[in-house]
Parts: C-alpha cells; structure tokens; sequence
C-alpha cells in the first residue's frame, strides 16, 4: 500500500487527487511554486513544499525539485495529475529508478502511446482502424508536397510528441502546406521539445469520441463507455458529456472492443483514454491514446459510479480490476470547463483577481476547482478555474440542470467561458444532439464577437458600463449577461437586487 503520495500538480486536478487519498486513508503531500503558497490544494494536503517561483519549468515541471521533496516528504508515491508530467515517460522512468512509484502505466508504454507514429503502429497491430497518414522522413519540399500528395487533401499536420493542439495544423491547399509545416514544427519544437510532424487525412463532419479503459497488472483490461467531446475549439474540449447521443448499441460494442484489443496488446496499466474520430456512417479512425486520465472524467465517473482516481491508485498499487459486469451505466451527465478566458474576443487569457466566486450546488451538481476567492489568475498556469458537471436520468434533463447551474456561477475579477457555455447548450443542433468537431469554431466565426452584430457588440458594452457602474455602489450584482435567440432583443441580462433576481 502506498501509504504517503506527492502530487506532482497543481489546481483542480491537485484538489481531486488529494480527496481521493484522503478517501482512501492515504497522506498527502502537495507541490507549491511560490506564488500558489495559499491555494486550496495545499491547505488540503497533509504536508506541503515549495518547488520554486512561478514559471513552470523552475517549479512545477522540475523533475529534481519534484523528487527532492518526495523524498524529502518520504512519499513512496507520485501521481502526476493529468497535465504533461502524467505523460512524460522520462518523468516515469525517473520515479522509478529513486524507487517511487509512479501511478501511471510503465515509461514503456507512456513513450509509445506519446509518439503519435508508434501509436499509429500499435493500433494497426492491433487492428484498430486508423486515418490515412504519412510519416515525414525528410526535410525537403518535394518529399513534403510528394507524402502530402499521396494521403490528400485538406490534411492535418500533427506533432508526434505531444497533443492539446499543439503544433497541429490544418492545410486545404498545397501552396499553405510549407509555411504551416514550419508554424507547427517551431511550435511543436517549444512545447514538446520535439519538431517532428507526420501529415494525416483531415475528416471532415465527424465527432469525437473517447473511451475510457483501465488495465491492471495482471492481464485484465475494462472499459467504462464512452465521452462525446466534439463541443471543441482549435481541439480544446469546451463540453463533453455521456453517453454520446449518437452511440448506438453495436457502435459502442465495435470501439469498445478496439479500445480493449489496443490495451491488452500495449499491456497496459492503469487508467488511460483511447480517442476517435467517428463520421456520419459510424466508421471510426483511431486519433490517439491518452496515458493518463483526462479531465473529463468525471462524468464517468457520474453515470458509473465509479471513482476513478481512487481505482488509479489502486491499480498502481498492484489491485485486480473487478469484471466488466460490474460497471453499470445509469443516466446522463455534462460537463463544462469554466475558464479564465473572454469567448467574444478569441478566447484572449483574462488575468486578476477573483474578487467573488459563487459556484452552483443543487442535488446531481458537482464543481471541481482549485481555486478561492481573492486568489490570482496568471499567465503562467492553466486557465481553468473550475469544471461544473451535472447528473441526471436523461439527456434533456441534464441539458437543463445543466443551464440552471450556469445560471448561478458568479466569478468576478476576470472574465469567463461560462456564458458561451450557456449558448451552446440553447443552440439547436446541440440539443438535437448534431454538433460536429467543426461547428463550435465555424458558428462562432459567423456569429461574430459579442453575438455578431456591431449593434449587439455596443449594446453588450453599454450593458457592462450599466452594471459595473450600480455593482460599485453595492446596488446591483451581474448574475449572467448573454445573447439569446428568439427575441426581439436578443440581449437578456439576469440580474440580483437586494436578495432577488430578475431578468432585464
């Protein structure tokens, strides 16, 4: 049993680890850069230590700094959250060479899923079908254009060492293709200090759906369903929900087994996320695997009952996994990412202070965060300041639970996604269950900053001038400000006065 773990991370992700150790009966040691010294995962943690000042490299992606204070704190454990420490296979391999053991799969496996090309390799091996693609074995343009040829066009040109969106580009014509080839090989080369791309067919109308499986030491390999996470932006989730509410019975059963086939090949262990593309005819393309476990798990874990952080502990610590009889689906669930970021000005980062924070409650509501009010949002970190999910027995019940939770979210001091969150789950094609990976970035293009036209775009701004100027007097508290289909005015601001609430 482990019975201390250091969490290598930070925010939400840090806070859910820490209560499942706690859940468990196991200590917990948290990781601070010098200027989280008062975030809620270390006034949770059973001990904490500095790693260093606020940029990452210096504190929270410092290997040495990490294993000091392992074993500073005598930590037989590391669990590295799930940011890029949970799939850095150095990081892996170095814990276990002090000792430590990693909760994750072996370094082995988390280098071979983490190369694109030998994940490629691997799926095919284990006859998971996948999108045509080529690798890129030469710097010069005519083997470019002569590979970017052969797999077609429009084409995705992607990073082999890492995902997220980084370094990944999207080319419809062949006199684009050299300069995002050098765009995503430069940016590529700064986030995962490696350049290399491999070119893949770029599929158009088609979702994306990820299967969740765990595999433990002893052969065993189980699935826990599906996520649809489609609701996406330059291939950053912004809603993700399940079941899909395009699955189908015998659908499910095919990507399930592919999920399962591709783990008992790669022996895997622990919990981790297998990704596809699916089109309009229920073919599906492997994307990639993910060795670690996302951030959207908890709706898994709300339709299953599962605790999913707890299992990955579990495993790490050589447990046996249940059979797959014994996950059960009940329900619906939604989750949506609350981020620091203005969705009607290009998602620009949105910095301060959060002067007021309000999250929702409610029966079948759960917020993951790690933040509090009066605590800073920086450029330096991740810009989620929480995740709401919602449980309920059907898809249009959640959809609704869902809406009422975003109603009550009040953040003060920066702006935020939640209000885009709140158009999504109105928007019809979303309710009718149709939303593609392309919609959410073509709708809001055509829609414009600020509902679209420049008559919404000033009203909203007089609105805020309104609001802002009665907040400072203390008369007046915004609950939501957002474009609404269907009305003359297609502004409607709800609003608090004196303990009521009212729309004006």
């Amino acid at each position: 049993m482990l019975e201390k773990v250091l969490v290598a991370n930070r925010g939400e992700i840090a806070v859910r680890i820490i209560r499942a150790l706690r859940e468990l009966g196991r200590k917990s040691v948290a990781v601070y850069s010098e200027p989280d010294v008062d975030s809620p995962h270390v006034q949770m943690s059973d001990e904490a230590y500095c790693l260093g000042p606020a940029p990452p490299l210096s504190s929270y992606l410092s290997v040495p700094a990490l294993l000091s204070a392992a074993a500073k704190a005598g930590a037989q454990g590391i669990h590295p959250g799930y940011g890029f420490l949970a799939e850095n296979a150095g990081f892996a391999a170095a814990c276990k060479e002090a000792g430590i053991t990693f909760i994750g799969p072996s370094s082995s496996v988390i280098e071979s899923m983490g190369d694109k090309l030998k994940a490629r390799e691997a799926a095919i091996e284990a006859q998971v079908p996948v999108v045509p693609g080529a690798r890129i074995d030469s710097d010069d343009d005519s083997s470019l254009l002569e590979s970017a040829r052969e797999v077609g066009f429009p084409l995705l040109l992607k990073s082999v060492g890492g995902g997220g969106g980084k370094g990944m580009r999207v080319v419809t014509r062949e006199e684009d293709l050299l300069g995002a080839f050098q765009s995503a090989r430069s940016e590529a080369e700064k986030a995962f200090a490696n350049p290399e791309i491999y070119l893949e067919r770029y599929l158009t109308d088609v979702r994306h759906v990820e299967i969740q499986v765990a595999g433990d030491s002893h052969g065993n390999a189980i699935h826990f369903g599906e996520r649809e996470c489609s609701v996406q932006r330059r291939h950053q989730k912004v809603v993700e929900e399940t079941p899909s509410p395009t699955m189908t019975s015998e659908l499910r059963d095919r990507m399930t087994s592919a999920s399962l086939s591709l783990c008992r090949r790669m022996k895997y262990t622990s919990l981790g996320t297998v990704e596809f593309l699916v089109d309009g005819k229920g073919d599906f393309y492997f994307l990639e695997m993910n060795t670690r476990l996302q951030v959207e798990h908890p709706v898994t874990e709300l339709v299953t009952g599962q605790d999913l952080v707890a299992l990955q502990i579990r495993l790490a610590e050589g447990a046996t996994l249940f059979p797959q009889e014994e996950v059960q689906f009940r329900g619906h669930a939604i989750e949506v990412r609350i981020c620091a970021e203005d969705p009607y000005r290009n998602f620009v980062p949105s910095v301060g202070t959060l002067d007021s924070l309000v999250f929702p409650q409610g029966p079948h509501v759960r917020v993951d965060s790690g933040v509090k009010q009066g605590q800073s949002v920086t450029l330096f970190y991740d810009p989620m300041v929480a995740k709401i999910s919602v449980w309920a027995q059907d898809r249009p019940a959640a959809i609704q639970r869902m809406k009422g939770a975003l109603s009550e979210l009040q953040v003060g001091g920066v702006k935020t996604t939640g209000p885009l969150a709140l158009e999504v789950l109105e928007h019809p094609r979303f309710i009718a269950g149709e939303w593609g990976t392309a919609f959410l970035e073509g709708w809001l293009k055509d829609r414009g900053p600020g509902g679209g036209s420049p008559e919404n775009q000033e009203l909203s701004a007089i609105l805020g001038a309104i609001l802002r100027h009665h907040r400072e007097r203390g008369a007046l508290s915004l609950v939501q400000a957002k474009p609404e289909a269907g009305h003359t005015n297609p502004w409607v601001v709800q609003a608090r006065r004196e303990g009521t609430s009212r729309r004006i």
